[in-house]
């Protein structure tokens, strides 16, 4: 497991700095209207995002197309963030996670999934989560503050230009560290620059978001985004899924459903249901039955994740041949199964396993 210590291209900002707006929290509109108030035209707003997120520029100065007295005036104005990446971690299956450090000094990590063609970034949302699901080693710790946009998307655009694979990730999954839907609107900033092509220019079909269940943000997403929506089910019953995953306590799975089942998406997309099989907890062939009765008629496919273990976990993976019986089950009702490789568990990068902590050499 090389580790690889990258120097970011980052430095901490000046002081007195930090009250001056962040043009990376801005969305392109935002820019536009920004830059309006100083007289300029709307075009440069263009010009500014390209430096900003396909190039990765860290200072005005950088802005060559534009006049020299422009620049002076947004340093003067405006201020320009940049993660700073602290560690990467490489696992036996190259898979990368990577440790950042926000301007205040926390942490939060990302992972870079190697694919057959191309490669996933899977994005923190907020440094630590609130959720306390039980199995979760990222809710051991609380809720430490939620991310900003510039902060979410700035894993994408720091990766692109700073890991060597970066620039081959072409799917996002905003499945790391937090609980996307608790921090929705600034969620919904960094993925509208995501998908803008002034942005990073990613398309809604190559992001998907992944919620335990906070039911009327699912609705407002669908609204706002439409991107692919991946819901951690983990239970098929009220009192199971109670157990592992407090929310459920005010979100009822069939409060849940009715939700999934009102997502705005288009046809031919499926909402993903994911479901960590945990020995002796749901992974039984009557806990598929339940399954199949409770998913029976929704648009969907189930990603069964064998439980990772990590120091301390009270739950264990489940013997192989219990995983494959219960996926078989599944697909023998016609039900789309996919049993998902669990990738980087030797480096803690797998499915649960974040916690921002530094991962040391």
């Amino acid at each position: 497991m090389p580790l690889q210590k990258i120097s970011g291209q980052s430095s901490p900002e000046e002081p007195g700095r930090q009250g001056l707006p962040n043009l990376k929290d801005m969305t392109l509109e935002e820019i536009e209207v920004f830059i309006a108030s100083l007289g300029k035209e709307k075009f440069r707003s263009r010009q500014i995002m390209k430096w900003l997120y396909r190039i990765g520029i860290v200072s005005f100065d950088e802005m060559t197309d534009l006049s020299k007295n422009f620049r002076r005036e947004l340093q003067d104005l405006a201020r320009i963030s940049s993660l700073e990446i602290r560690k990467v971690l490489t696992s036996t299956d190259g898979t990368k996670k990577i440790l950042f450090r926000l301007n205040d000094g926390l942490s939060i990590e990302s992972v870079l999934i190697p694919g057959k063609k191309d490669r996933t970034l899977c994005v923190s949302t907020q440094a630590g989560c609130r959720m306390r699901c039980r199995f979760c080693l990222t809710g051991k710790s609380g809720l430490k503050r939620s991310l900003l946009p510039s902060e979410i998307t700035d894993q994408i655009t720091v990766s692109r230009l700073q890991i060597p694979e970066g620039r081959e990730i072409d799917n996002i999954v905003l499945m790391g560290m937090g609980e996307p839907l608790d921090n929705y609107e600034n969620v919904i900033k960094a993925v509208r620059i995501m998908t803008s092509d002034a942005g990073l220019g990613i398309s809604k079909r190559k992001i998907t978001l992944s919620t335990c269940g906070l039911v009327p943000m699912i609705s407002r997403l669908g609204e706002d985004a439409c991107v692919n929506l991946a819901v951690s089910l983990n239970a098929a019953d009220d009192e199971t899924r109670s157990r592992l995953m407090p929310v459920n306590r005010t979100y009822s799975i069939r409060t849940l459903l009715e939700a999934c089942r009102q997502y705005q998406m288009p046809r031919r997309r499926r909402i993903t249901f994911e479901y960590i099989l945990m020995d002796g907890v749901n992974a039984s062939i009557e806990d598929a039955r339940r399954l199949v009765r409770l998913l029976r008629g929704l648009r969907c496919k189930i990603n069964l994740i064998a439980f990772n273990e990590y120091p301390g976990s009270e739950f264990k993976t489940p013997p192989r041949d219990t995983i494959n019986a219960f996926r078989s089950f599944l697909i023998a009702q016609q039900f789309t199964a996919i049993l998902r490789a669990s990738k980087g568990a030797d480096i803690l990068a797998a499915c649960g396993q974040l916690s921002g902590e530094d991962i040391g050499a």
